[in-house]
């Protein structure tokens, strides 16, 4: 596998990391989060101008027609700088959702308002109990003359709370754990019966809780084929775990260099700690893991947009797994290097490791993954 970028790849990862570090500074993220409303406006007309927003989108509506591999490669910048605007929910999700299964008219009018920066969307599957379990589906769709009646509960709907419109999973047939009968329907924020609670998460991101009553929405608002919307559910999971991964190795090298200034600065017994041979072998183990994570987001990417569901899935597992555990460790022996300053609001190390905490929950942790790849090679899926 090539590891090496192209030059139009780099020069997009060096602008972006470049715009981040002069106007996505630690403080001004502190406000963006204390403001409650989970986005900075300005950045995110700026990531529009730089084509970030519509960087995977097809180039008849807007897009500049990349891939997972180009997500990549602005998650990696993102993660560095812990940015909080809706990217993955937006973009990744809801936005890939409506690129790959939404009718030409979803497409000709959701995705040029994503691409300019005027339009945020949510993902919204998740229910209480069913934990990782994409199947599990207990939101209902009944069908009536003129379209569908949802009811239901959606939790941990990463940012649910800013989105104008969201994709609702909903189970018009089957019982809750049949892989047949799931259909994903555009609701809008406004509708009549969707009650929305949103609330902050300790690495400083937002998300909500759905309640949907009696909510109606038209036939043309299934996206995709009725009933068959798990494959399009797991596509779409595949494509945010392989995003995850490339936002956690930004994280982890970010704090990688964090950890090394203060072992550089720190002073004990009169010299720096930096030279105390036991840190350094720590910190050497940070960096193993570091790129350990990297290869596997790589790895990741690169099989993302894949329609081999068994090569996809199994792939995007041993990546989310590798990169879960190395993310654990390194976040661990940062804190402890940076010893009680470690966990503090001030640090910026701080906030690196809550944000790699909640990467690995986010869509299966590295224990929920690992028993997934066990399972494909104890039944010969693998």
């Amino acid at each position: 596998m090539n590891f090496d970028l192209t030059e139009e790849q780099q020069m997009l990862q060096d602008s972006l990391r470049r715009f981040l570090k002069n106007e996505y500074s630690f403080e001004k993220r502190r406000q963006i989060i204390d403001s409650g409303k989970g986005l900075d406006e300005k950045t995110w007309s700026a990531f529009a101008d730089m084509g970030l927003l519509g960087f995977t989108f097809p180039e008849e509506h807007e897009g500049l027609g990349g891939n997972a591999m180009d997500t990549m490669l602005v998650m990696d910048s993102f993660g560095r700088a812990l940015v909080v605007e809706p990217y993955l929910a937006t973009v990744v999700l809801a936005g890939g959702l409506i690129r790959d299964a939404g009718s030409e008219e979803q497409k000709a009018t959701i995705l040029p308002k994503i691409a300019a920066g005027e339009h945020l969307m949510a993902f919204a599957h998740s229910e209480p109990g069913a934990r990782y379990n994409l199947t599990q589906v207990m939101t209902t769709a009944e069908k009536t003359d003129d379209g569908f009646v949802l009811n239901g509960q959606k939790t941990a709907v990463i940012h649910g709370g800013q989105a104008g419109q969201l994709i609702v999973s909903a189970r018009s047939s089957g019982d809750i754990t049949d892989p047949e009968g799931v259909s994903l329907f555009l609701v809008d924020r406004n509708a009549e019966g969707l009650h929305v609670t949103d609330f902050a998460t300790h690495d400083g991101q937002r998300t909500a809780e759905l309640l949907l009553d009696n909510v109606r929405v038209s036939d043309d608002a299934v996206v995709g084929e009725p009933g068959n919307g798990l494959p399009l559910i797991e596509k779409a999971t595949d494509l945010a775990i392989a995003a995850l991964c490339a936002e956690a190795v930004g994280a982890m090298e970010a704090l990688n260099e964090a950890t090394l200034d203060y072992l550089k600065t720190r002073k004990q017994f009169g010299v720096p700690i930096g030279k105390f041979q036991v840190l350094q072998h720590r910190m050497a183990d940070m960096f193993i893991a570091a790129e350990e994570a990297k290869t596997m987001s790589i790895l990741a990417a690169s099989e993302a947009d894949s329609d081999d569901r068994e090569t996809r899935r199994r792939a995007l597992s041993m990546a989310k797994s590798l990169v879960g555990q190395s993310a654990r460790k390194l976040g661990q022996d940062a804190v402890q290097l940076h010893g009680g300053m470690g966990v503090t609001d001030e640090m910026f190390a701080a906030h690196l490791f809550k944000r790699l905490t909640l990467i690995n929950l986010l869509f299966g942790d590295a224990d929920y993954h690992l028993e997934q790849v066990s399972d494909q090679l104890l039944t010969g899926t693998a």
